[in-house]
């Protein structure tokens, strides 16, 4: 598989990219509506962060409870009733004068659908794909995702400007029930990945066969650290400028777009394991020059080339489906998803902290340093022991065989 038309002539593939557009613009929409409406009800910034990364936040929940049916659900009909699930919630976020505490208990139990959700999905993903098709196929969605968001952003701050909160809140419903109808309609019905039924207990049991393995192991930890306290680092592209944030946004989105379609399109596979930890550099080196307070068309350059290193992502995950049975597929890839954006969320909230405390520029320099630590210890971490790599440079010259004392034929 060599080319993205080679991706949409994939049965299934289009549906899906279909249903995953439809639920980032509903996501970004419904959150940026939720998050303003939060804020006019009790003046809190806080809880007006909380209520967009309150779903984030969660998902570490649902990894420790709901992530063994990623594998062993029926994958229509569980993508279908998760989109359900989110037309539903957001339809009652909708209410005019719902509670607060009503609020935010939506909010936990939409993030727990939603951990269940990616594992569902990367892994139904893996299975449309040949082997060698996986890695394209997730950056184009992973460039859908940034496209998507800068839309259902704009649009959602389009309705914003014209229509109340809770009118734009039904619009969101309104994307998730797309969502739905292009899985339900659009995909095939297929058997679960794996035997069984899902429960707490085969989710932590299956938790801990994924954790068990040393490789895999440091590659989740290489998927969720320095990620997450980059996207740290965009928290705070609001308080750094205030006036000009949404620059920032949207270079970081156009990065992000060409480092994907750098790895996933040109990028030959036998240089892709060697390239993880330089795209993890690039990821994080150029916020530390934040501390220098750049003017805006630098911060944009800064912003724009630190993002191509969200390509290290596209190679992670390959490497961890490499590691993977294909029956944990998708719980494997939930897991990954999970932590990722717990990772985000926890991050977001100790950059605004330091900011708080220090200054923006200061918080950035410091999550900075923060990631480039934590990638350069997994990649001395990820070498081989000393003595293997003896052996690779000097190779030792076997002795022959024996001959046998009686040569048969």
């Amino acid at each position: 598989m060599r080319s993205y038309g080679d991706l949409f002539r994939t049965p299934e593939f289009t549906p899906l990219f279909l249903s995953s557009a439809a639920l980032t613009a509903a996501q970004t929409t419904g959150g940026l509506a939720l998050a303003t409406l939060v804020y006019r009800a009790t003046d809190s910034p806080l809880l007006s962060a909380v209520s967009m990364f309150g779903p984030s936040l969660a998902q570490v929940l649902g990894a420790t409870l709901l992530l063994s049916g990623a594998d062993r659900l029926p994958p229509r009909r569980a993508l279908t009733a998760i989109s359900l699930a989110f037309a539903a919630g957001t339809a009652v976020l909708a209410v005019p004068g719902l509670p607060m505490w009503s609020v935010f208990l939506v909010i936990l139990t939409q993030g727990l659908v939603a951990s269940l959700g990616g594992g569902v999905r990367w892994g139904l993903l893996n299975q449309i794909l040949t082997k060698d098709g996986y890695l394209l196929g997730r950056s184009v969605f992973t460039m859908l995702s940034g496209l998507m968001q800068i839309t259902g952003y704009g649009l959602g701050g389009a309705l914003l400007a014209c229509l109340s909160p809770h009118t734009t809140l039904l619009l969101s419903a309104a994307l998730y029930l797309v969502s739905a109808a292009a899985t339900r309609w659009g995909l095939t019905r297929r058997a679960p990945r794996a035997e069984g039924r899902p429960s707490i207990r085969t989710t932590w049991r299956t938790n801990a066969t994924l954790w068990r393995s040393r490789p895999r192991r440091l590659t989740y930890l290489g998927l969720w650290f320095p990620n997450g306290l980059i996207v740290g680092c965009e928290s705070l592209y609001v308080p750094y400028t205030p006036a000009s944030a949404g620059t920032l946004f949207a270079c970081a989105a156009l990065g992000m777009l060409l480092g994907d379609l750098a790895v996933g399109r040109f990028l030959p596979p036998t240089l892709r394991p060697r390239l993880i930890t330089p795209l993890l550099v690039l990821l994080a080196a150029p916020y530390a020059a934040f501390a220098l307070h750049p003017p805006l068309w630098l911060a944009a350059v800064l912003v724009t080339t630190a993002s191509t290193g969200f390509g290290a992502s596209l190679l992670q995950q390959e490497r961890l489906m490499r590691l993977t049975p294909e029956t944990l597929s998708g719980h494997a890839l939930g897991l990954h998803s999970a932590g990722m954006l717990t990772l985000q969320g926890a991050s977001a909230t100790l950059a605004g902290t330091l900011a708080q405390l220090t200054s923006p520029p200061t918080a950035m320099t410091a999550l900075s340093a923060s990631s480039l630590t934590v990638t350069l210890l997994l990649a001395h971490a990820n070498r081989p022991p000393r003595s293997t790599r003896h052996a690779t440079l000097h190779p030792v010259t076997p002795a022959p065989s024996p001959r046998p004392e009686h040569p048969t034929g």
